[in-house]
C-alpha cells in the first residue's frame, strides 16, 4: 500500500485522481490533500478519504482538519509533499506556485507525478537536480508526456524526434480577428477537453503547447528541434514517437485524463482499472491532422523561443501569461491581448541563468510586474 499526496485537490486534475484513486483501494491511500481555496470541497474530500494531513492554501483550516493535522498558506504544499509517509506526490497545483512542492519532493527521494508542468518550465535545471540530489523520480502526467513516456519501451533507443498532438482549441479554423474579440466564454469552451479555467484559456491561445514542449525538453533530454506539435482535433493520438530508423510509435486514447494518471502512479506497471474507457477505433472512424497556425497563434511562438532562448526566459513567458490570463479571465482586457502581453514583455527580457530559486523568482517577479503596467 503506497501513501499518495494530492496537492489541488479540488481542481480538474486533482478530482480525477481522486476518482481513480477510489478504484484502487488495494494499492494506495490517500495520506494528503491540499486545495487552493475551495475549502468546502476539501472538506468533503477528507471525510471521505481520510487523510492524515489536509493543507489549504488560500483560507483558514479550522474545521478542515477533523482531528488530522492541518495547515494553512503556501508551505501547506511542501509540508504535505514532504510527510514520511507519503511515497507519491501527485502535483496538480496549478502555475508558479507548484514549484517548492515539487522540488521539496523529489529531494525528499519520493516519485513526483507532474501536473504542474511549470515547476519543469521556470526552473527545469533545478528540478532535475533536486531529482539527482534526492532520488526522487519524475513521471509526467500530461497526456502527451505520458504518451511518449508510453512509447519509450527501450531506453537503448532514444528518440530521434517527438510530435505532440494539439486539439487546435476553441478557435480553429477562426480568423485571426475574431479570435482577438474572442470573449471569456467562447475561451472557455474547448471541443473535447473539461478543465480549469486558465488552463483552458492556455489551450486557447496554444500556449499550453509551447509549455509541453519546453517541459518535453527537459522530461526527455532532447532538443528543441527535435520536438514538434501538429493541430489532431479529435484529440485520440496524443504523442508520436520516431526513432533513428524511422519507426514513429504512438499512443491513442480517448481524451481522458484518467488513464495518464493511472500510469504515473504504477509505472512502470500497467494495472487493470474498470474506469479508464477502452478505445473503439470503429466509433472513433477518422483521424486527422494539421499543421499549427503559428502565425495566428502567437503565443505558441513566442513560448518556444523563450524555451530556445532558455535561462530565465521560459519562467518570464510563464508568468507573464499567468498575469494576462488572469486579467483576462477577469473581462478586463480582450483576448488578443494576451498574446500581446505576453510577447511586449518577454521582448524586453534579457535572460539570465537559472543557478537558484531565487534567481527564478526574481525573473518571475519582474515579468508579472511588466505584465500589469502593460495591460493597466
Amino acid at each position: 500500500m503506497r501513501g499518495v499526496a494530492v496537492l489541488g485537490s479540488t481542481g480538474s486534475i486533482g478530482v480525477s485522481t481522486l476518482e481513480v484513486l477510489r478504484r484502487q483501494r488495494d494499492r494506495f491511500r490517500v495520506v494528503a490533500l491540499t486545495a487552493g481555496s475551495n475549502a468546502a470541497l476539501l472538506a468533503k474530500q477528507a471525510d471521505e478519504f481520510r487523510p492524515s494531513f489536509v493543507g489549504l492554501v488560500n483560507g483558514p483550516t479550522t474545521g478542515l482538519a477533523g482531528g488530522r493535522t492541518g495547515a494553512g498558506g503556501l508551505e501547506c504544499l511542501t509540508e504535505a509533499a514532504t510527510r514520511p509517509d507519503v511515497d507519491i506526490v501527485l502535483n496538480a497545483v496549478v502555475g508558479f506556485a507548484g514549484l517548492d512542492a515539487t522540488l521539496a519532493a523529489l529531494r525528499a527521494g519520493k516519485r513526483v507525478a507532474l501536473a504542474n508542468k511549470e515547476s519543469l518550465v521556470v526552473a527545469g535545471p533545478l528540478v532535475l537536480e533536486a531529482a539527482r540530489a534526492g532520488g526522487g523520480e519524475l513521471i509526467p502526467v500530461d497526456s502527451e508526456h505520458s504518451a511518449v513516456l508510453q512509447c519509450l519501451t527501450d531506453r537503448r533507443s532514444p528518440p530521434a524526434r517527438l510530435v505532440l498532438t494539439a486539439s487546435g482549441g476553441p478557435f480553429r479554423g477562426w480568423e485571426p480577428e475574431r479570435i482577438a474579440r474572442a470573449t471569456v466564454a467562447e475561451a472557455l469552451r474547448h471541443p473535447t477537453w473539461r478543465m480549469g479555467n486558465k488552463i483552458s484559456v492556455d489551450s486557447a491561445t496554444i500556449a499550453n503547447k509551447a509549455l509541453e514542449v519546453i517541459e518535453a525538453h527537459f522530461l526527455f533530454g532532447l532538443r528543441y528541434d527535435q520536438v514538434e506539435v501538429v493541430v489532431h482535433p479529435q484529440s485520440i493520438v496524443h504523442a508520436l514517437v520516431e526513432f533513428e530508423d524511422g519507426s514513429v510509435l504512438a499512443q491513442l486514447g480517448y481524451p481522458s485524463m484518467e488513464l495518464p494518471i493511472l500510469y504515473a502512479l504504477t509505472y512502470p506497471e500497467r494495472v487493470p482499472d474498470s474506469g479508464v474507457p477502452r478505445l473503439d477505433p470503429v466509433a472513433v472512424g477518422q483521424l486527422t491532422f494539421e499543421p499549427l497556425r503559428t502565425e495566428v497563434f502567437r503565443a505558441f511562438s513566442c513560448g518556444v523561443e523563450a524555451g530556445r532562448r532558455g535561462g530565465t526566459a521560459p519562467a518570464v513567458f510563464n508568468a507573464a501569461n499567468e498575469v494576462a490570463v488572469a486579467v483576462f479571465l477577469a473581462g478586463s482586457v480582450p483576448f488578443g491581448r494576451i498574446a500581446d502581453t505576453v510577447e511586449r514583455v518577454c521582448g524586453q527580457h534579457e535572460p539570465g541563468p537559472v543557478t537558484s530559486v531565487d534567481a527564478v523568482r526574481a525573473a518571475d517577479a519582474w515579468a508579472r510586474a511588466r505584465a500589469r503596467e502593460s495591460l493597466a
